[in-house]
Order: C-alpha cells, then sequence, then structure tokens
C-alpha cells in the first residue's frame, strides 16, 4: 500500500511554479490601459518626442512588457480606437426602424459626463495627431477597413438584403468612408472650436454622413407600410 501510494504521488502533475497566466479579459484591460496613457503622452509631448519606456513607466510597467503586447509605440493607439469603433458600430446594430437616425443616436450613443477625458475625446486626438503621423494614419485606417463587413451585415439587416450583395457592400464602403472622414472633420473642427457641444456636433455630423452615403435609404425610418 505504500508502495502504491508514492507512485500515486509520483503521478501527479508537478506543481506550477511562477506567476499565474493573465486572463484575456485582463490582458485586454491592460492593453487598453496602456493604449490611453500612449494616447495622453502622444498629446501632451508629441509622437517623436514620446518612447516606449515612456509609456511603459506611465502605465507603471517594464518596457519588456510593453513591447509584449505592442510592436510599436504608434501600435498602442489602437485598443482605444478599435474600442471606440465598436462601440458605434453596436449602437448602429440596435438602430430600431421605426426610429431616424439622428433620434437613434441622440437616444442610444453618447459620451461620458462624469467630467472626465473619454474615450471618444481620446480617439479624436489620435485622428488630429494621424494628419502628420503616417505610422498613427496607417493604424487609423485599418481599424476603418475592419469595420467595413459589420457595416454590410447592418445594412443588409435594415433593408432586407443580403451582406454579400454588390449594392449592399458598395453601400457599406460608402458608409465606412463617410464615417472615417465625418470623425475626420470632427477631430478638426474640436481642435479649432473646443466647446461643451461636442458630442451634439458629433451625433449631427455622423448622422449627416450616414445619409450622405446611403442617398438616405439608410438614414430615415423605415416605412412600414
Amino acid at each position: 500500500m505504500a508502495g502504491q501510494g508514492a507512485g500515486a504521488a509520483d503521478d501527479r502533475p508537478a506543481p506550477r511554479r511562477g506567476r499565474r497566466p493573465m486572463s484575456d479579459r485582463r490582458r485586454a484591460l491592460q492593453r487598453l490601459e496602456i493604449s490611453r496613457e500612449a494616447i495622453r503622452l502622444f498629446g501632451e509631448q508629441g509622437v517623436t518626442r514620446t518612447s516606449g519606456e515612456q509609456i511603459a513607466e506611465a502605465c507603471g510597467l517594464s518596457a519588456r512588457t510593453l513591447w509584449r503586447y505592442f510592436r510599436t509605440k504608434e501600435s498602442c493607439v489602437e485598443p482605444v480606437l478599435s474600442l471606440s469603433t465598436d462601440a458605434f458600430l453596436a449602437c448602429l446594430a440596435r438602430w430600431p426602424e421605426d426610429r431616424s437616425l439622428d433620434e437613434h443616436l441622440v437616444a442610444d450613443y453618447r459620451l461620458s459626463e462624469d467630467g472626465q477625458p473619454t474615450d471618444g475625446e481620446l480617439v479624436l486626438a489620435v485622428v488630429r495627431l494621424s494628419r502628420e503621423e503616417p505610422a498613427l494614419r496607417a493604424i487609423w485606417l485599418v481599424v476603418n477597413e475592419r469595420a467595413e463587413p459589420v457595416l454590410a451585415e447592418i445594412i443588409a439587416g435594415r433593408l432586407g438584403r443580403s451582406a454579400d450583395d454588390v449594392e449592399t457592400r458598395v453601400q457599406a464602403a460608402a458608409l465606412n468612408a463617410a464615417l472615417r472622414i465625418a470623425t475626420e472633420d470632427i477631430a478638426a473642427s474640436v481642435a479649432a472650436r473646443p466647446g461643451p457641444r461636442l458630442v451634439d456636433d458629433m451625433l449631427a455630423h455622423l448622422s449627416a454622413a450616414v445619409r450622405a452615403a446611403t442617398r438616405g435609404v439608410v438614414g430615415d425610418a423605415l416605412d412600414g407600410g
């Protein structure tokens, strides 16, 4: 019996040493925290004068840890851009057929009103910087491109079509470009004329962009008759 007990003990897996692996959620939150700090530093001192080591230090991390998450310092902006884009796409996906886009955006898509910097404001900061920073511009365009298939699904569902139809895909591409241009216009406008009407101006501009891209067929409530 004693020999069996020793053998059983030998068959048990060895205890795991070192740090426990980070969960996917914790990893995503860590990346988002780094992203916010990177954008803050880029805005304060410029991209060129900001190093990866400074970003890591602002987050209380080692530079080695930072480079495990991101290949370049510019790529640090991606999580904030993606989070904001995903939030807007989710808002469009919730758009009811009996409400115009203007009404839906006002009711559903609001930025934080707690007096703290919001991710929406950080996105606008990146967009402004991307006009002079090719690396940031490339990331901004890639994030926008990833949204296009989602927009095609939203348009297809709203108009009762297939997301693979050429017309639907063209409308999704046009809508994606319109939303990108609208965001870039908003970013430039906020920089030139900051004020308390940021949310209202954003919603009005985004709504106009949807109508311009789809010639009104997606911008208004559907006729129940």
